[in-house]
């Protein structure tokens, strides 16, 4: 097990806070595991076990606490009156009209609520109109390279980077050692699950909430996820995926496209980074990009054994940037791109990707947009290689492994 000190040290932020604490995030990236974590931190500093209350309702025990009112009674009954309760509700989504349940124990004095969910209609709708201003998220992400060597034990960074691009980053999967069988039959078994789940509840919500339509054709639905993967790096649309499918010879609307794409991005396969005009100071609304949760999912769905590794670097960065707290976008520059404009508070970087800046051509390609940049925040080319690194006019080339690792 890995300690995942960037999301506890979070929690401890939040501690005692009067705020909801919701962790989010993919089905397997860990969710649980840190909460136990932070359970067992508690208990080390002194929290007696009798004011922890945790349930995870991917548990059958926890089966009939999945009627909120019975939920909240249950609460009730096991909270110690004079002290402070540490309440655990785990996949809290799977409860039904949860939000009513959750904002009751929101308003009690003695009591820190902490949720988890694996979709983020958790923080849309009525959970979000009933406790605006009352919540922190905290969204969880697969391991970083950095956790990955960490629970590797260290070794060869080069190689293990490798294996992470591979294999990607779920806990488990780092842990089957690059068995490669266990791993396709493993993360097989987390896709479908994420999926069949996600529609599951995906038709509950349609009795309350007319705007989510359907999503009931799972060809169609893998078929959206492959062109997506397969799509890494590069600008789409809802057009574009309804012309690919349309060439394929299934002719489909832009707003049946627009409903799947979004039930691929609600439970957290798919992050989007919308197009930024750092000349215009706006967000655009058109193409913007899709980035995969884990590399290792994507290689299961395209079922490829080499394929682009440019890109595969570029989604290692934009996950990377969002760990470290940062709201990512796709640069604009006039004709010119920039692979992210990283904001974090009132700083700004923008950084682009290459896996390899030994070639002139290339190497005048990815700087030439961050030169033509007049202002003063920082630049940074992000590559592979170990050549080329250095400072370039105040625009710094860096290993990518290196910056992983926080060298």
């Amino acid at each position: 097990m890995v300690s995942r000190t960037d999301y506890l040290d979070k929690l401890r932020k939040w501690k005692d806070e009067k705020v909801i604490k919701v962790i989010t995030g993919l089905r397997r990236c860990g969710k649980s595991t840190l909460l136990a974590m932070f359970q067992e931190e508690l208990k080390r500093d002194g929290i007696e076990p009798g004011q922890i209350i945790s349930l995870n309702f991917e548990m059958l025990e926890y089966e009939e606490l999945k009627d909120y009112k019975k939920l909240y009674e249950h609460i009730l009954q096991h909270m110690q009156p004079d002290r402070m309760n540490y309440v655990f509700l785990d996949e809290i989504q799977m409860v039904p009209d949860y939000q009513k349940a959750v904002d009751s124990l929101y308003i009690r004095e003695n009591i820190d609520l902490y949720i988890t969910g694996s979709n983020s209609y958790l923080l849309s709708g009525e959970l979000a109109t009933l406790l605006s201003g009352r919540y922190v998220e905290i969204n969880m992400l697969p391991l970083s390279f950095r956790e990955y060597c960490e629970m590797k034990g260290g070794g060869d960074k080069d190689a293990l980077f490798a294996s992470y691009l591979r294999f990607g980053g779920l806990p488990y999967v780092a842990a089957l050692n690059d068995v490669e069988d266990k791993i396709d039959t493993y993360l097989e078994g987390i896709y479908n699950t994420i999926i069949i789940k996600d529609i599951e509840l995906r038709q509950q919500r349609k009795e309350t909430d007319p705007s989510k339509r359907k999503v009931t054709d799972l060809t169609l639905l893998r078929n959206i996820a492959l062109f997506l993967a397969n799509s890494v790096g590069s600008p789409i649309s809802v057009k574009s995926i309804a012309d690919y499918l349309t060439s394929s010879g299934r002719k489909i609307s832009s707003n049946t496209v627009n409903d799947y794409v979004e039930a691929l991005t609600e439970p957290y396969v798919f992050y989007p980074a919308e197009r930024y005009d750092v000349l215009g100071k706006q967000l655009l609304k058109q193409n913007r990009k899709l980035y995969i949760v884990d590399l290792g999912i994507r290689r299961h769905l395209l079922a490829r054994k080499n394929y682009d590794l440019g890109f595969s670097l570029e989604n290692v960065v934009y996950l990377e940037l969002l760990r470290r707290g940062n709201t990512v976008n796709v640069g604009k520059a006039g004709r010119a791109e920039i692979d992210f404009v990283a904001r974090h508070g009132e700083s700004l970087r923008y950084y682009q990707v290459s896996a390899s800046l030994t070639g002139e051509s290339t190497f005048e390609r990815e700087i030439a947009p961050l030169r033509a940049l007049k202002d003063n925040y920082p630049k940074t080319i992000l590559t592979l290689d170990r050549f080329t690194t250095g400072d370039y006019d105040g625009i710094k080339v860096i290993n990518a492994v290196d910056w992983l690792m926080g060298v």
